[in-house]
């Protein structure tokens, strides 16, 4: 059996398509990037197909500019039954100089999915470093915060 596959960084260009008024890239087209190595890190630790559940606690701290290498590292950091929590950073630099800058970081679950669209079981991950064990208990941590900010935002679902 093969391991399953824990991160992933995707590599690519910024293209002039994806800036916005302003001369740099999009915050959509990030978000797009972000979701796209999400699905990616969680398939490659479930083998299975996954849908985005939730994103959030995503900071924009950097601009990205046309032409630049823009780097997406996407790691799982605590799986569910079937749930996966991706941490995703996001580092663009000058292709010349490769002197890589912080622009973006969130947090993205996915979902494993069946072919009728029900939730399936995944391998479990469990934290070894330090590092994996705190990014671990953060995670759990913000789960709480989301179930009180889900009872906080029903009143705009009414």
């Amino acid at each position: 059996m093969i391991k399953p596959q824990r991160d992933l960084t995707l590599r690519f260009l910024a293209e002039p398509q994806d800036v916005n008024f302003g001369g740099k890239v999009h915050g959509g087209a990030v978000m797009k990037w972000i979701d796209l190595a999400a699905y990616a890190c969680s398939a490659g630790w479930s083998s299975c197909y996954c849908v985005t559940a939730y994103a959030g606690g995503i900071q924009f701290v950097a601009p990205i500019h046309v032409g630049n290498l823009v780097e997406v590292d996407a790691k799982v950091i605590y799986t569910g039954n079937s749930s996966m929590h991706i941490a995703l950073e996001v580092n663009a630099c000058d292709p010349k100089s490769l002197n890589r800058r912080l622009t973006t970081h969130c947090i993205v679950i996915m979902v494993a999915v069946d072919e009728s669209g029900h939730p399936v079981t995944i391998p479990q991950w469990e934290p070894v470093t330090e590092a994996d064990k705190k990014q671990h208990e953060t995670a759990i941590k913000l789960m709480e915060m989301r179930k009180q900010i889900k009872g906080e935002m029903q009143i705009y679902t009414q």
